[in-house]
């Protein structure tokens, strides 16, 4: 009995023990202070992460700064006088050429460039290392970023791993540029007469860098292209224009037969170029004058007020069986026969 008691008593000890020992793990594991909602704080996300080039601490925020400042310092050692923006709404909007192939045409045609991205562990071929050296020799930032960062700058476009970034094109204004032609004229500053070439209705960019590229070759002064419901200069017209945008100014005009009125009150003669005109190219007599040529689209050819705001229409003489020629390539047989008509009186 007493064994048993003792035994018994063995029992209630150790389970008082127990009891203590729970009363004690209790104890510790409730919260004998208050954290003032710390724990739940820390456990909050801090929103999604920021790109790479707004992390100062990244490379890519460096080499964009970098970037920033050598444009700027671009722009204050030129001499030549600031251009205005006059993109879709008065806002000008960058542009992004995608793929080997079009990036190194496009360093080729020398088209201005802001930056040059390249993918991190990009696979190099021939194409990535010679856009890489054009790049380079041309003082255009080089950014690595990785694949995703590409992803989400071209809207998943396929990129292949090159991505150049081209700054929005600075258009002069129509009236002030073809003022300055006619001024410098006049000092002797330019040999032969203005030539400018209008475009009425072309909303195609090749066909806009056709045109940069015969005013060129032609001694051609300006292209003017109106604000509204016309192709503008973008990486394809570069590319067409095979660099002549560089030499040849494109200027807007926010109305283009206000355009024409200002430009016949300069002394430029308007030339509207259409299959039924009254005067056939060849014939023409005014080629020593200053000119303005005025091209409509190849479907619907010159609108109504420009046709009856052009001092002549001119047609260029075609077979019958073509109904028309195509904007270009009927301004580049205008422009080489106003060249040839000069060459030959001068």
């Amino acid at each position: 009995m007493e064994t048993t008691g003792r035994r018994t008593n063995r029992k209630g000890f150790t389970m008082a023990k127990d009891s203590q020992r729970g009363a004690v793990r209790k104890t510790k594991k409730g919260p004998s202070v208050g954290t003032g909602g710390h724990g739940r704080k820390a456990l909050e996300g801090k929103g999604p992460t920021p790109k790479a080039a707004e992390r100062t601490y990244h490379k890519a925020y460096k080499n964009q700064e970098l970037a920033e400042r050598s444009a700027a310092k671009r722009g204050a050692g030129t001499s030549a006088s600031p251009r205005r923006n006059s993109g879709p709404k008065g806002k000008a909007t960058e542009e992004l050429v995608t793929g080997r192939n079009s990036v190194v045409e496009a360093l080729r045609a020398g088209i201005p460039a802001k930056a040059l991205y390249v993918a991190v562990r990009v696979d190099m071929d021939e194409r990535v290392r010679e856009s890489i050296k054009l790049a380079t020799e041309r003082g255009i930032p080089l950014l690595e970023a990785h694949k995703p960062e590409l992803d989400r700058l071209t809207e998943d476009a396929i990129h292949q791993g090159l991505v150049l970034q081209i700054p929005p094109y600075e258009y002069e204004d129509a009236v002030d540029t073809a003022s300055e032609i006619i001024a410098k004229w006049k000092k002797g500053h330019i040999a032969n007469a203005p030539l400018i070439v209008a475009l009425d209705g072309i909303t195609d960019t090749r066909n806009l860098g056709a045109i940069i590229r015969s005013v060129s070759a032609f001694s051609g002064h300006a292209v003017i292209v109106p604000e509204r419901r016309s192709a503008g200069v973008t990486a394809a017209a570069w590319k067409t224009s095979a660099g002549a945008a560089v030499r040849v100014p494109v200027a807007k005009a926010p109305n283009l037969n206000r355009a024409i009125g200002a430009f016949q009150k300069m002394g430029f003669f308007v030339l509207g170029l259409d299959g039924d005109g009254d005067v056939s190219l060849p014939d023409l007599a005014l080629a020593q004058e200053p000119v303005c040529i005025v091209v409509g689209s190849e479907g619907k050819g010159l609108s109504r007020l420009v046709r009856e705001n052009c001092d002549q229409i001119v047609s260029i003489p075609i077979d019958s069986a073509m109904e028309s020629l195509n904007a270009s390539m009927a301004v580049g047989i205008s422009l080489y026969e106003i060249s040839r008509q000069r060459a030959v009186k001068g």
